[in-house]
């Protein structure tokens, strides 16, 4: 399966790199295309195809990625509509706050049904084949939907939604990952603060993580029912717990992800 990614920087460079770890497409399948030579340049060992034109990138693959900043998908689309095959190629536009409504405009052409196109949003941690990625199909049979539920499958978790709560999984998964981070850095710092040298904190830290989402994930217990585990009445976890709940720690966490809607 011929996969092609338009745009390869933050969120395009790292789902290039998911691609390139991952088992969906062989090395040599992969057409990486970004008007920046230096960008396309770090992949140019890979195996990938890299250019600096859209439309070579739009015609040679089954399933095109667009992945650029929200402002600049109508050009992008505007520009590699001419050379996309309706028929036989899958859209996917990565891009927060792009409309399926938009695209359809954007992409219209006389004559022709539009082409079988999806939003999508990951997160950096598809780099990593860890990303949790919510796909809304827009123009699409369900055999297009199985097939780029296991593309984006192959580089972390995926869930199937709707376009009404893209902008809420945006929220909870993508900036999600920058609010998780944001809490380890606060811990980390609050290690050097009890007396550990910075870099033991941050690893202290990121290995306790770690070890509450394998947790989690392994026994499917709510993160209430695994705290009251570990906290033993009238000990340190729950009087810390309980100086962070002062503090609006839960109600901090919600307020967030609701101002980022």
């Amino acid at each position: 399966m011929k996969v092609s990614v338009i745009g390869a920087g933050a969120m395009g460079g790292a789902i290039v790199q998911g691609l390139l770890k991952g088992d969906f497409s062989k090395n040599s399948d992969i057409t990486i295309a970004d008007p920046s030579q230096k960008v396309i340049d770090q992949f140019a060992e890979t195996g990938a195809s890299i250019t600096t034109d859209n439309n070579i990138a739009a015609e040679s693959s089954d399933i095109v990625n667009v992945v650029v900043k929200p402002w600049l998908v109508k050009d992008v689309l505007e520009g590699i509509k001419p050379s996309l095959n309706y028929k036989k190629q899958i859209l996917v536009v990565v891009a927060a706050g792009v409309s399926s409504g938009q695209i359809k405009e954007w992409l219209a052409k006389d004559g022709e049904d539009l082409i079988p196109f999806f939003l999508v949003i990951p997160n950096i941690a598809i780099a990593l084949l860890s990303s949790m990625t919510f796909i809304v199909p827009a123009n699409a049979k369900p055999e297009h939907t199985k097939l780029i539920s296991e593309l984006y499958g192959s580089m972390g978790e995926v869930i199937i939604t709707d376009e009404k709560h893209l902008a809420a999984g945006t929220t909870l998964a993508s900036c999600g990952i920058a609010y998780a981070m944001r809490y380890m850095r606060a811990a980390s710092e609050g290690g050097v603060e009890i007396g550990f040298k910075a870099d033991d904190a941050k690893n202290i830290v990121l290995q306790t993580v770690k070890g509450a989402v394998e947790l989690l994930q392994a026994t499917g217990e709510h993160p209430e029912a695994a705290i009251d585990k570990v906290t033993t009445p009238g000990g340190v976890t729950i009087r810390g717990l309980n100086e962070m709940e002062h503090a609006g720690f839960t109600s901090a966490v919600i307020r967030g992800l609701k101002a980022a809607l």
